[in-house]
Parts: C-alpha cells; sequence; structure tokens
C-alpha cells in the first residue's frame, strides 16, 4: 500500500528494454513464441532441438532474459528462419505488436510511479483487454507528454481562469464575507493591517509561528498541519510582504484547499488566497469607503490605496480591480509587464484589446510599445506615477504607471479605464498621449522604413535566449517544489 503523496506522476515515455548490443529482447521473445506455436512445438520439444531447459526458453519468450549468440542461431535453425528474420524488428502479428507495447510500458517508469500491479501478458489474456490497456498507456503518456513539452496546460488554466475573473468582475463575495469574519473576530476595526494583527489572525485560527532560515528554496511558507505551524523566512528581498505570505498561507486553510489536482487547481486556489489576503490587508468596506471618496473628490489615485493601507503598488492595483466596477461602477484593466514588453499579468473587463495567442492567452505576449505600460520605462521621474491616454482600435483609454524592481528584473505596473471614466482620477489632466495600431504590424512590430532601408540585412543579433522558454512546467501538484525536501524541512524543525 502506498502512503499518500501530494505529487503526480512524472510524464516519462518508456524505454525500448534492449539488451546492452542492441537486440530488442521483449520484441525477440515474442518471435521466438509465435515461431514456435506456429511450427506446433511445445517449450519441451524446442529446449530439446536447441539443448536449453523449456524454463530458459520461457524467460527468453517472456523477454526476460538475453539469448545468447549461439542461443539465437541454434533458435533460427530450429525453425528454419536466417537470423535476421528472428531478430527482424517488425512484430509478427497484431497481437504480439500489442504484447510487446504492453510489456515495454509496464517496464517503463510512467506505470511503474503509478504504483499499480503488473498485468500477465499471455496468450490466454483477451485481446480487447490487451488493446484497451495499451490504449490507456498511450493516452496516458499522450496526454502527459503534452504537458511536459509545452506551457500549453498553464497557459488554458490562465485563459479560463481570467475569463471566470471578468465574468465575476474580478469580485469574490464570498471570500470578502470570510476575511471579514476573521478581522471582527480578532478585533481590527480599521487602519493598515499590522505583523501584530497578522500574527493574532494565526492564533485565532490555532497555529503558530516560526521564523526559519533554512525554508526550502522552491517554497515562501511551508504549513505543518500536523503540529500547526506554520514556517517563514526572515528574507532581504522585498519581492513579498511578509504580511501576504502569511495571509495567503492562512487562506489556503481557511478557504478549504485540498491538494490541487491539476494545474488549473493549483492556479484557481493562488489566485483565490491572494484575494484572501487582499481583503485582508484592505478591508472590503474601509477600501471601499476610501475610494468612493476619493471618486467624489476626483481623486482616484493609486499610489493613494497603496500608501493608506500600507501595502504595495501592486496590491493596491489589483484591489482596485476588484472593487472598482461593483462598488464604484468603472469597468478597468490592469497590466503587469517586464521590462522586454513581455505581459507577465493582466487582467481586463473594459474590452481593451491585449494581444493573445489562439488559445487566449495573454501572458507572455508582447504589448505595443506605445502604451502607458511600456512608455513607462522611458520617464525620467520614477517617483511619481505617470499618466498617459492611448488611442487604439477599440477606443481611447487612459492609463496610470509606475515601475517597480523585482529580482527578476524591472515591471511595470499599470491600471487603465475607458475614456468615459477618466473624470473622477488624479493625472486625467495629462498632455501625454499615444497611439496604438497594434495589432497591425506597421504599428511596432516592424522597423522604421528609413531604420530598415539602412541596417536590413546588416544586422545579426545574438539573443539572450532564456532556459525557461525551453523548460517543461515544472511537475508536482504545486509545480516546482521538491516533496522530499518539505517533508525532510518538517522532520527536522518538527524534533527541535
Amino acid at each position: 500500500m502506498q502512503t499518500q503523496s501530494w505529487n503526480r506522476p512524472l510524464p516519462q515515455r518508456s524505454d525500448r528494454p534492449t539488451a546492452d548490443d542492441g537486440i530488442d529482447v521483449i520484441s525477440l521473445g515474442r518471435r521466438v513464441r509465435h515461431l514456435r506455436k506456429t511450427a506446433g512445438m511445445t517449450l519441451d520439444a524446442l529446449g530439446e532441438a536447441v539443448s536449453t531447459a523449456p524454463s530458459q526458453l520461457s524467460l527468453i519468450e517472456n523477454g526476460k532474459r538475453e539469448p545468447k549468440l549461439g542461443m539465437i542461431k541454434a533458435l533460427a535453425a530450429a525453425f528454419g528462419v536466417g537470423i535476421d528474420e528472428l531478430l527482424g524488428a517488425e512484430p509478427p502479428s497484431r497481437r504480439a505488436a500489442l504484447e510487446i507495447e504492453l510489456e515495454r510500458a509496464q517496464r517503463g517508469p510512467l506505470y511503474q510511479s503509478l504504483g499499480l500491479p503488473t498485468v500477465r501478458v499471455s496468450s490466454r489474456l483477451p485481446m480487447d483487454v490487451l488493446e484497451s490497456l495499451v490504449g490507456l498507456q498511450n493516452e496516458l503518456e499522450r496526454r502527459l507528454d503534452e504537458q511536459a513539452a509545452t506551457p500549453e496546460e498553464a497557459r488554458r488554466a490562465n485563459t479560463e481562469l481570467r475569463d471566470e475573473m471578468r465574468s465575476r468582475n474580478n469580485y469574490y463575495p464570498e471570500i470578502e464575507r470570510q476575511a471579514q469574519e476573521l478581522l471582527t473576530a480578532v478585533g481590527h476595526v480599521s487602519g493598515p493591517l499590522s505583523h501584530h494583527v497578522a500574527a493574532d489572525i494565526a492564533e485565532h485560527l490555532g497555529f503558530g509561528l516560526r521564523f526559519v532560515g533554512d525554508l526550502p528554496h522552491s517554497t515562501r511558507s511551508v504549513t505543518d498541519l500536523k503540529n500547526r505551524t506554520i514556517y517563514l523566512t526572515q528574507s532581504s528581498r522585498a519581492d513579498h510582504d511578509p504580511r501576504s505570505v502569511l495571509l495567503q498561507a492562512l487562506g489556503h486553510y481557511v478557504l478549504g484547499h485540498e491538494t490541487p489536482v491539476d494545474y488549473s487547481d493549483f492556479l484557481r486556489q493562488r489566485v483565490y488566497t491572494n484575494y484572501f489576503a487582499a481583503a485582508l490587508l484592505m478591508p472590503e468596506k474601509d477600501t471601499v469607503a476610501f475610494l468612493q471618496e476619493a471618486k467624489n473628490a476626483k481623486e482616484l489615485a493609486i499610489e493613494d490605496l497603496r500608501d493608506a493601507f500600507a501595502v504595495s503598488y501592486e496590491s493596491a492595483a489589483h484591489r482596485f480591480t476588484n472593487l472598482a466596477t461593483e462598488h464604484l461602477g468603472i469597468t478597468c484593466h490592469f497590466q503587469k509587464v517586464h521590462e522586454s514588453g513581455i505581459i507577465h499579468k493582466a487582467y481586463e473587463n473594459d474590452g481593451v484589446n491585449f494581444p493573445a495567442d489562439h488559445t487566449g492567452a495573454i501572458e507572455g505576449q508582447t504589448i505595443c510599445r506605445y502604451w502607458t505600460s511600456r512608455e513607462v520605462f522611458d520617464v525620467p521621474d520614477k517617483f511619481r506615477a505617470y499618466n498617459q491616454y492611448t488611442d487604439t482600435k477599440v477606443g481611447t483609454f487612459w492609463c496610470t504607471a509606475r515601475t517597480e524592481r523585482h529580482s527578476s528584473g524591472m515591471y511595470s505596473l499599470s491600471i487603465g479605464i475607458p475614456y468615459k471614466d477618466v473624470k473622477w482620477f488624479r493625472g486625467r489632466d495629462t498632455t501625454e498621449r499615444s497611439q496604438s495600431k497594434c495589432p497591425d504590424e506597421t504599428c511596432c512590430r516592424r522597423p522604421p522604413e528609413n531604420l530598415s532601408a539602412i541596417w536590413g540585412g546588416q544586422a545579426w543579433p545574438a539573443a539572450r535566449a532564456n532556459t525557461h522558454l525551453l523548460a517543461a512546467m515544472p511537475q508536482g501538484a504545486f509545480p516546482g517544489v521538491d516533496e522530499t525536501e518539505v517533508y525532510r524541512f518538517l522532520e527536522a524543525h518538527g524534533k527541535q
């Protein structure tokens, strides 16, 4: 009986079992059996003909023993065939081909990782059962290979989740309610959520906190459900607010999450726990009141929301998308764009024309260089938000953006709205204006004609190819997390 594990089997294909000299022992064994039965010989009779015990021949026929060259010659002579025919790669019959394929599959790492009992492949195994087993194995390998070969699963999961978020205007009242119940339980009335109150929430839920210096490198926190302890690290990096990391860890518990069944489930849980943490750091009632007051004064600004609740600009921008449509009647879009122009995160319910691939995926696409999220990188003043109007094929949008440095580079963070709602925002008086004709390639995909005339065919760049572009998606229910490393960490700290 296997112990419970969170990781799914690795997508490895079955290798062809061969001897050191390249002989396919399974295929050879099936051919020997086929020739023996065609000749009407028993194992005893064949054993006498080649001077070998029937048990040894049985091992050869089942692909469990490699025959020596002398035995191969003797078998070929007994059947009246050439050595080349005996060692032929083509199975002698369809049934033999299926038997060979099933044997190979059951000896491969994928089948073994499933922990299932092996099926004895014999002449008594019904043909329809044989076909079903081989078909199931091939389909499982195909699906896992598809996931391992490309990030297709992640892209489709992102697209499906973004569709869900758009349909709900990125507002989840059930999570808002759970967050407010916790705030009420610990007596938090108003103002920024301090580290002390975050710790009070953990204590109220029955969890102790421990800061350690050896947290598994692939994790931001580890929750010991057995001993009700959450392990965190005191990192010098500013990428993640320690309050958010703690509240996200608690979110999995409060929201009743189980081990993710696939990447889509993992991604959805991550979005929900991020929402939960934001709803605690910026409570709905207080945040809506703050935004409504700013709207009435026609002074809405993401940086003011950031400062009022002591969160990052990115967190404030995300939270604005949660509440703007539901409570302020304002549709919007959000972008997190790398300095290379690649979209890292995005959301919209205002009809903006984000670039997308054939699956509808936005992440990984290049944003138009004339959009605010790209123009902001060239603005000298990094202290204040950069505001710009952009005329697009689907209308005019006003956007406000800032840049922030993370461990993986510089990113722009921007919130955009349709022109009709700009009257509510500070920065609406900007004179910065740009025009985007994307997805028309003449907009920014092709270089200007004057530069092409000078340099066309005269430049050969050495591309900085990132290895992650060729990598498969990390495996496991929690992608990239080493299960053994986490268990060893918990075992070591549980004894302290």
